[in-house]
């Protein structure tokens, strides 16, 4: 098995190690595609993810796509060959969330990305059979790699539902931020603006759907209650946690809106202003990875192809994977999703 170790702060080594058959109950998966996601950059550059610090070596990058290899005892209904996308989420369905149908809260949750389960920037890997998702014709890897963050964003709209027609705000066109987007406009919201200070991502939004981008130099929050007529939007989305986004998003939310925070922070600690957030009595909800919204995002894979396809800019093989990371931080050459394929 070919891997790709973070061994410290921007430092990739590969090592080769020994996989053995796939347990009961598991299969063996061999990796076709990887993306490159927010938190792999936090790991990549920062050496932790939030409050979180790294335990280097570690295997980073958990939105995963490949092909059934080998089969454990007593899999059945798969067959080596099938195209799957792959759950990095293990989870213990015994706790009391996961009895309550909230297993991304599970007492024992693992994350294969973490210092302690590694992740899928390797060529091979085991795995419970409850962590597959079949890819039906004509999805590919590519496809099957934008599922865990769009469930992300879905799972973000199963937070903050948007009711038809109501407007929206979305910091931040990363991967994450525009499929928020793309999903706001699929679910029937209105009005969108996406705020990002990168001109290529701006242009990626505004392709994607978006109804008025803008930078943080244009005071988004200024700008957006003129827009609205001092009544602000109905729902505030913060896929950046950068700056004061976290801010932006309680000062363009209408009273009694909503504001979902997704991205994870640099900084343990982030300041809010809880008088704003009082005085409009905000529903502020927190998102944490998803809870098995996977199977709905491959089905608008499927529906809505060409809505994502601008988002998946450019694809490196497996060995190729720090040039790769060094891209993304960069912002350069236009870069939107990087898939890695081992």
């Amino acid at each position: 098995m070919h891997v790709a170790e973070l061994s410290g702060v921007r430092q990739f080594r590969f090592v080769d190690r020994e996989l053995g058959p796939p347990g009961p109950g598991e299969v063996q998966v061999r990796i076709r595609a990887v993306g490159i996601c927010g938190s792999d950059m936090h790991a990549y550059a920062e050496g932790a993810i939030g409050d979180v610090p790294c335990v280097y070596p570690m295997v980073i990058g958990h939105e995963p796509a490949g092909v059934v290899e080998r089969l454990g005892a007593g899999v059945t209904g798969w067959q080596r060959g099938d195209l799957v996308a792959c759950e990095p989420a293990l989870y213990c369905y015994h706790c009391e969330r996961c009895l309550e149908g909230r297993y991304n809260l599970c007492k024992a949750l693992r994350f294969m990305s973490s210092t302690t389960e590694p992740g899928f920037f390797r060529d091979s890997v085991n795995l419970p059979v409850a962590n597959l998702v079949a890819l039906p014709s004509p999805l590919g890897p590519t496809e099957g790699a934008l599922i865990e963050p769009l469930a992300i964003a879905l799972h973000s709209l199963r937070l903050a539902p948007p009711a038809l027609g109501e407007n929206a705000v979305v910091f931040g066109a990363g991967p994450i931020g525009l499929l928020t987007l793309v999903v706001l406009k699929i679910a029937g919201a209105g009005r969108v603006w996406v705020v990002e200070p990168i001109a290529h991502r701006r242009a990626m939004a505004l392709a994607m759907g978006a109804d008025v981008v803008l930078s943080p130099q244009d005071d988004p929050v200024g700008t957006v209650l003129a827009d609205t007529a001092r009544r602000g939007v109905d729902l505030a989305y913060d896929c950046a946690a950068k700056g004061d986004t976290a801010n932006q998003c309680i000062g363009v939310a209408r009273a009694g809106g909503r504001v979902v925070y997704t991205g994870i922070g640099a900084d343990g600690l982030t300041p809010l202003d809880l008088h704003q957030w009082r005085r409009r009595e905000l529903a502020i909800y927190q998102v944490r990875r998803s809870n098995h919204e996977s199977n709905t995002a491959r089905d608008l894979l499927l529906q809505q192809a060409a809505r994502f396809a601008p988002l998946v800019t450019h694809r490196r093989s497996l060995d190729e994977i720090g040039s790769a990371f060094a891209l993304v931080e960069a912002y350069a050459d236009g870069v939107g999703k990087v898939i890695v394929c081992p």
